[in-house]
Parts: C-alpha cells; structure tokens; sequence
C-alpha cells in the first residue's frame, strides 16, 4: 500500500507543487489550503506524514503541529516555511516537528525528507505493534506451556508476529503447527483480518492451482462460474500452507513467481491480480534435506524461510504433558454430560512416562477416549489406551510401591525428578534439560527434597 501524505498549504500553487512532486514519487498525495479541514482529516483518516506550511493566515504552522501531535502523536511533521530563520526552525521542532525546510523547496530536498519522515513512522508503527504483542501474548491455545522449549517459541512468536515476514514452522507430525501460525496471526497487526488455511498434501495435484489461485468462467470442463482463489480469500489477512513439503514440484515453481511478483493469475485468465497476504507455512520434513535431494526448490525454500519456527516434539516438553492434559480435560467435561473431571496422580505418571510419539494431538485423542470412558469423577489408568497403560521405559517410568497409590501431584513431581537425576547418575545439567526445567528452578527444587543435593553432579556426557 502507498504511504499518505497530507500536504497543508494556504496557496494552492504550493499545494499542486507539493502533490505533483510526492506523487512522482510514489506517496498517495492528499491536499488542502485550510489548517482546520487538515485537522478534521487527520482525525478520521490515516496519513503517514503531514508537509504543512508555518505562516498560514487562518491557524499557525506551530499551533497546527501541536494540534495534530496532541491527537496523533505517531504522525511525522515536515514544516515548510518562507521564513528561513533559525528562530522558525527551533520553534517549529519544539512544537514537535520531525523536520524543517525552507522555502522555496527543492522537490529532491522535500522527497528525503517526507522519505525519512515516512521511514520514521514505519518503524514507530512497528515498535508499537511489538510492544503490544510482547504486552499480550496469545492466550487460551493449549500449544503455549511453561517449558523452557515452548517459552522460546512463544517468545518467538510475539516477535515475528509484529513484522511481516514470511514464516516456516517445522516440527513433527502433531505438534501444534497451525496452532503457531494462528498465533503468528494473533500477534500481528493482521489479526482482524481472515486467516485462511490449507493442507498442500490433501489437495488432489490436479486441483491445487485453481485452489490457491482461483479460475476463470470456463477454464476447464466443470468451471461454470469463476472463483477466487484463497490468496485473494485471505486479502489483508494471513494465509496458512499446511505441509508444504508435500506441494508438487511444478506447482512450487508457479507459487514462487506468485510470491515473488505479488500478483495472482487464475486459471484460465489473461490478466494478473495484485493480493495483499502474509505467507505462513509448515512442515514436517527436513526441507534442506528436501532441497539437497532436488524434491524442493532452493529459491522457493529461501522465499519462505525468512523466519523458522521450530515447535518441539511433545516428548521434550516436560512437565507440559500434564498442562495440556489438564486443558484438554477441561474443554472436554464441559461438553460431557458426566461433568468435570480430574485427573488422578496414577493417571499423571502414565502421561508423563510416555513417549507420544503422536504429539500434542495423540494427547488429545488419549484424553477424548479417557473422558469417554470415565466411571468416576477423575480419570482412572484403566481409562486411558492400552500402549499407554504398558508402555514402560527407564529413562521416564516414576516407579511406586503401588501403581494405584492416590498421592498429590507436587509428591509425584518429587518422584519423578528423584528417579530422573537418580538415572543420569546426578548430572543435574542433563536432567533439567530432559525435565524441560531451567537449571535454578531444578536446583530450587532438589533443595526442598532431602538427601538429593548432596550427590555430586556427573561430568559424564
């Protein structure tokens, strides 16, 4: 989108000068001879920059500059004045002007000027939007725990949130990746407008451009009606390509040169479209592995890969497990007739212990089931799936006396990090990093735990 100049002049020969220079370059210029209806505009509209004249005769260039920077303190002020005096120029940047030039102008001057006026404004505009997604991260998605992996990406997230960039979340099969873009999204300046999503590798070939891309009335066979595509689906928004690993390589090529040139061509038309779209999209292959075997193009790799995301696999989250089981849980008793339900201690240390290959999404589906089949108010290890209850490996298994031992939850915590420094032979750097704890919180709590603090920490690797 061009940047919105408001030009105030009270002679309208200036006016023209200024709107036929700024328009050569680029700016979508507005004019006008009256202090006042700049005023009433910059209230109802939004401008980037304001060139506005000292000596008006209707209101002063300074009090006109208080006045807007009173009610729009982010907009730049170029003063132009008559009056090439030192006194004008600290007067006018003490009323806050951003810069000052005298008349009469020289259109190269004024075009630096407006320029870096313009430049001021973008990146006042982006450091707000930065300071309000750092201000209010994402909330209410189970995909966002306490561990040190997840506070990364989320920390991650509201950074690239408040730009523009295009952005590649990898992460195993299930691990929450469009719940990341719908974060991206959340956090951007875009969030009012659609997110439209789709999955590159459950569209037929045959069908994926005319998909993404939209077609023509006729294009081919059963096309009676034109349709937009989802690039245009999702103008002024964000657009989600979900598993875009699995695209075909010829329509990676047509894809790139729609990235590239910004425009949309539909299938069977003559004319190109522009959209305005932010790119979004994941993965779970390697794709620099992908490129290296040929089966992904470099240039389209490096055109959506300015920004990655890694989301990490369940099984290095730690205690996470149990805050989205607890999530998960929640959601599910309300919409169950049987009521809420909690989860057991007994039930914990099987979630924990396991290995979830599936991810987030396999954790959904044990909880679904659990839920299903609860007799009682918690969810018994009965309840949960058989590979689930059998699974046993040393490195996660908090061992009891008895499995059915209803003990709190800080108490099976307490276990679970005595078995887990126990097995790594106390190297403490190791096991927080396997319990997804920094190492001052697992040092805060192995002091609250007799006898564990006194075994030296291994230096074995």
């Amino acid at each position: 989108m061009k940047e919105r100049v408001l030009c105030v002049d009270d002679d309208q020969y200036q006016c023209d000068l200024f709107e036929a220079c700024l328009t050569r370059l680029g700016y979508d210029v507005a004019v006008t001879t009256s202090p006042n209806d700049a005023l009433e505009r910059i209230a109802n509209e939004a401008f980037d920059v304001v060139v506005t004249d000292l000596g008006m005769g209707e209101m002063d260039g300074l009090v006109l500059c208080e006045r807007v920077l009173g009610t729009r303190p982010g907009i730049p002020i170029v003063v132009v004045t008559g009056q090439g005096s030192m006194e004008s120029a600290i007067g006018a940047m003490r009323a806050g002007a951003y810069d000052f030039l005298a008349k009469p102008v020289e259109p190269k001057l004024l075009g630096i000027a407006v320029g870096r006026a313009a430049q001021h404004h973008r990146l006042h505009s982006e450091v707000q939007r930065l300071k309000d997604a750092l201000a209010d991260p994402p909330s209410g998605l189970p995909l966002f725990g306490e561990s040190p992996v997840m506070r990364r990406v989320n920390e991650l997230v509201a950074r690239v949130g408040a730009s523009d960039a295009s952005v590649l979340i990898q992460g195993e099969t299930g691990t929450g990746k469009e719940l990341v873009a719908r974060a991206v999204h959340a956090a951007s300046s875009r969030k009012d407008a659609p997110f439209v999503a789709l999955n590159c590798a459950a569209v037929p070939p045959s069908l994926l451009e005319s998909e993404l891309f939209g077609h023509s009335r006729g294009a081919f066979t059963d096309a009676k009606n034109a349709r937009q595509g989802l690039f245009m689906h999702a103008s002024g928004g964000t657009l989600f390509l979900d598993e875009i690993g699995e695209m075909p390589f010829e329509m990676q090529a047509k894809l790139l040169r729609t990235l590239q040139e910004r425009t949309v061509r539909p299938v069977g038309a003559n004319t190109e479209v522009p959209f305005d779209v932010r790119i979004v999209t994941a993965t779970h292959r390697d794709l620099e592995h992908e490129v290296e075997e040929q089966r992904f193009r470099q240039d389209l790799f490096y055109r959506i890969n300015v920004v990655r995301i890694d989301v990490p696999p369940l099984r290095e989250r730690g205690s996470d497990v149990l805050k989205l089981a607890a999530f998960f849980l929640k959601r599910m008793s309300t919409r169950s007739p049987k009521g809420r339900l909690d989860l057991s201690p007994a039930v914990a240390e099987r979630l924990l212990a396991y290995d979830w290959p599936g991810n987030v999404r396999e954790l959904e589906n044990c909880i679904e089931r659990a839920v299903a089949l609860a007799r009682f108010d918690h969810l018994a290890v009965e309840d949960l799936p058989e590979k689930i209850r059998a699974y046993r490996e040393d490195r996660f298994v908090v061992s009891a006396d008895d499995a059915s031992e209803i003990v709190s939850l800080s108490e099976l915590e307490r276990r679970y990090i005595v078995r887990v420094v126990k097995m790594l032979k106390g190297n403490k750097s190791r096991a927080a990093q396997l319990l997804g704890l920094d190492r001052r919180t697992l040092y805060r709590k192995l002091e609250k735990y007799e006898g564990i603090t006194s075994q030296p920490e291994s230096t074995a690797s």
